[in-house]
């Protein structure tokens, strides 16, 4: 059948969903998103009130070369659809026990300036550190993300053996212990562990591989869309609209339809294989809660991997059946705060974070068994207005703040002027009060003029995540590149998995790289590295 009579039928219209459309509408493919949120962008969203405009989801742009060659391969290029604005300083950190907050700058000699002020020697470890990330990096990027791992060549490519010490010393080490070795400020620590919760994990559980995310934004810098993350999504979504895919959103899929296989050809070759399927529409419903059908070649699940499998799919047909998920490890939950407050607030980056003193207890209480909130617990602020004045009225400020918790929905969902369950508000009360009082804003929570709340409860009924995690499967060594699901069923053929909850991970560039790795499935490409533009 020919590329430009196949049906697509993608299942979710966030960023990977919306990626994963511009590239297979680019190669001819016909191809209609469903999306059951009356918006598209998934995580990525948006919300507005009395002036505000905030951004439900990502907030940090790193990786800038992954965007650049997504756009690349779609005929245009990040600067024609964006404004990106670079952050000086990238961020601003508060420690628990110290009264002066440390601004991290993206440049490498400013870092090392800052790692040595604060640490006799720091400052030629980071040096080191920094080498080694982004060869660490470098040696990802052209071997492992780009990659779906389906030959041997992807296992004894002559680069990674070549390096294939390093590689496991850094895949068998925690980061945590890795950082450790090199320095002993607890400060110091933090701001190079800090980023193994991008990846849902912790540095005591994340892999030393990822040390390659502190080269990202301690040389290579941190930016912002103009005008907010939405403005990506919205671009997302026009581009995959002029290549004519077709965008429906309000339409949700409640079913994955099938018809038995065909034989394959050869006895060992229908022994071999677990197809029992092959894929052949979907089932949705519309805002009228008509539900009707939709033919389809190709079924690609954008949305989140455990309801795609679990509830659209029979049992038989399941890759990943839920005791497959029961062996797994969410990421953190997490409880988000929208504020709108009067006034300007100088103490606060574009980007600040707050980090308690034992933060390793932090981890424990979301990881071990039991969970508890942590409390005090380290967390994110976002401050756009302080770069981009469209999203807040003049003389107010925008804040997002994100206190990791536990992934569970039973913790509550939130809502609109302390209208949330009383656990999330509770935890939003005592984030404002952290913030207020360690960056030196007594009257902050005075200050509110619009607040919202969101829960893991949120995530679970709004966009179907596993365990109510705000980010999908952690990334422990056990869940990390060709060890992460496979984004191609094996129990039915035609059907394909692209975002966070399958490879490469989670993060934006994850979710274009996931949209690129489908397309590189469908053309037989087994290429390692980015696609030839």
């Amino acid at each position: 059948m020919s590329a430009t009579a196949t049906r697509v039928a993608i299942i979710g219209g966030g960023v990977a969903g919306l990626a994963t459309a511009a590239l297979l509408a680019d190669d001819g493919y016909d191809v209609d998103v469903y999306e059951q949120r009356p918006q598209v962008g998934g995580r990525a969203g948006s919300w507005e009130a009395e002036g505000f405009r905030f951004d439900t989801g990502p907030s940090w742009w790193l990786m800038p070369e992954v965007f650049d060659h997504f756009y690349e391969l779609l005929g245009t290029s990040t600067s024609e659809q964006l404004e990106l604005l670079r952050l000086d300083p990238g961020y601003r950190v508060f420690f628990e026990g110290h009264a002066d907050p440390v601004d991290v700058h993206s440049d490498e000699q400013r870092s090392v300036e800052l790692f040595e002020k604060m640490e006799t020697g720091a400052g030629h470890e980071l040096s080191e550190y920094l080498a080694s990330a982004r060869h660490a990096y470098d040696i990802a990027v052209r071997r492992f993300l780009y990659t779906n791992f389906d030959t041997p060549r992807a296992f004894v490519d002559p680069e990674v053996l070549r390096h294939a010490k390093t590689l496991v010393q850094l895949l068998g080490t925690s980061l945590d212990t890795f950082i450790s070795r090199r320095f002993s400020d607890r400060r110091l620590r933090q701001i190079l562990g800090y980023p193994a919760v991008f990846l849902a994990s912790s540095p005591e559980r994340a892999p030393a591989m990822y040390h390659l995310m502190s080269w990202l934004d301690l040389d290579e810098g941190v930016r912002y869309p103009d005008g907010g993350f939405t403005r990506f999504v919205e671009s997302l979504a026009s581009v995959a609209q002029e290549k004519c895919a077709r965008l429906h959103p309000g339409t949700t899929v409640t079913e994955i339809l099938t018809r038995p296989t065909e034989p394959s050809e050869g006895r060992l070759r229908r022994r071999l294989s677990r197809r029992r399927a092959d894929v052949a529409g979907l089932r949705i419903r519309g805002d009228d809660s008509v539900e009707r059908t939709v033919d389809a070649d190709i079924v690609i699940g954008a949305a989140d991997l455990h309801h795609v499998e679990t509830r659209l799919l029979p049992r038989a047909l399941q890759t990943f059946p839920q005791r497959w998920w029961d062996r797994r490890i969410s990421g953190p939950g997490a409880v988000l705060v929208f504020l709108g407050v009067r006034g300007r607030l100088p103490q606060l980056q574009h980007h600040s974070l707050f980090f308690t003193a034992d933060w390793a207890t932090n981890f424990d209480d979301i990881f071990e068994t039991p969970t508890a909130v942590p409390d005090p617990a380290s967390l994110y602020v976002c401050t756009p207005s302080r770069t981009d004045e469209s999203v807040a009225p003049d003389g107010h400020e925008n804040l997002f703040m994100l206190i990791p918790v536990p992934a569970d929905p039973e913790l509550g969902r939130g809502g609109v002027d302390g209208a949330g369950d009383p656990v999330i508000e509770q935890i939003a009360d005592r984030a404002i009060e952290l913030v207020s009082s360690w960056a030196g804003i007594d009257d902050l929570a005075e200050r509110v003029v619009v607040r919202r709340t969101t829960g893991p409860g949120d995530f679970s009924a709004d966009l179907n995540s596993w365990s109510g995690g705000a980010l999908g499967p952690a990334h422990t060594l056990w869940q990390s590149a060709f060890l992460r699901a496979n984004n191609r069923s094996a129990k039915v053929g035609g059907l394909y998995y692209a975002g966070g909850t399958t490879r490469p991970g989670i993060g934006l560039p994850m979710c274009l790289i996931s949209a690129e790795l489908i397309r590189k499935r469908l053309r037989g490409d087994h290429s390692p590295g980015p696609s030839p533009v």
